[in-house]
C-alpha cells in the first residue's frame, strides 16, 4: 500500500538523537551514529519527530510502505528492556569536591583504592537511576564534545599513574558525540601502563541504559 511515512536522509542526520524521544512508537534508534526507522509498521506517518531535527534530516515521504499496525508497536514498546543496574552497594564515604574532570585535582586521596565512575555530562538528567551507578564510586564527569578529549586523556593517564584505582565504569549517551569519553579512558589506560577493570555503559536516547 502507498501511504505517509518518515524518510531519513543519512547524509544530513548527524545522530544527535533529538528526534527519538518524539517518536511515541519506538520507531527510530540511532544505528552506528545515525537515526533509523526500525520497523515501518511502527511509524505512524504523523511525523511527531519532524520539528525536532536541528538538520533537517527528516521529511514526510509518501511511499510504498507496509501498514501502520498499532498491536505490533504496543508489543514492541513491551518488550524494549531496560538494562538492570547494579545494586547500590552502600559504601559510607567521606565527600568528594570538584567533578569535572577538567577540576579534580590529578593526586587526592579520595581517589586512593578508589572505583571510579567516568560520566559524560548528560548522563546525570537521562538516566533517572544514575545514583545508583554512583554508589560506592568516586564521580567524575566531562564533556567530550565541548572540551578537548585529548586534553581529558592526558588528565586521566595522570590520575590513573598517580593513585591506586580499583576500577572505572564509564556511562555515556548513545550519540557519536559521547564516543571520546571512551576513547580518552582507553587512551589513559594504555598510557598508565596499568591493568584496570573497566565496565562501560552506553544510555539510550530514551532513558534506557545497556552495559557494552
Amino acid at each position: 500500500m502507498k501511504r505517509k511515512i518518515v524518510n531519513i536522509n543519512e547524509d544530513l542526520c548527524n545522530g544527535c538523537g533529538s528526534c527519538i524521544p518524539k517518536c511515541a512508537e519506538g520507531a527510530l534508534q540511532i544505528v552506528n551514529g545515525k537515526a533509523k526507522m526500525i520497523k515501518e509498521t511502527y511509524c505512524d506517518g504523523l511525523g511527531a519527530c519532524l520539528g525536532q531535527c536541528p538538520q533537517g534530516a527528516i521529511t514526510i515521504t509518501e511511499r510504498e510502505a507496509p501498514a501502520f499496525s498499532e498491536a505490533e508497536v504496543h508489543e514492541h514498546l513491551k518488550t524494549k528492556t531496560v538494562q538492570t543496574m547494579p545494586a547500590p552497594t552502600n559504601v559510607p564515604q567521606k565527600p568528594q569536591w570538584p567533578i569535572k574532570l577538567n577540576l579534580v585535582p590529578v593526586k587526592a586521596p579520595f581517589f586512593e583504592n578508589a572505583d571510579i565512575l567516568l560520566a559524560a555530562d548528560c548522563t546525570p538528567v537521562a538516566l533517572k537511576n544514575f545514583h545508583d551507578l554512583m554508589a560506592g564510586k568516586r564521580v567524575i564527569i566531562g564533556c567530550p564534545k565541548f572540551d578537548d578529549a585529548r586534553e581529558y586523556a592526558q588528565k586521566l593517564t595522570e590520575i590513573l599513574k598517580q593513585n591506586n584505582i580499583a576500577s572505572v565504569t564509564v556511562v555515556h549517551m548513545e550519540v557519536p558525540c559521547c564516543m571520546g569519553l571512551q576513547w580518552a579512558i582507553n587512551k589513559a589506560l594504555e598510557g598508565s601502563g596499568k591493568q584496570i577493570p573497566v565496565k562501560e555503559y552506553e544510555v539510550k536516547i530514551g532513558g534506557d541504559i545497556v552495559e557494552l
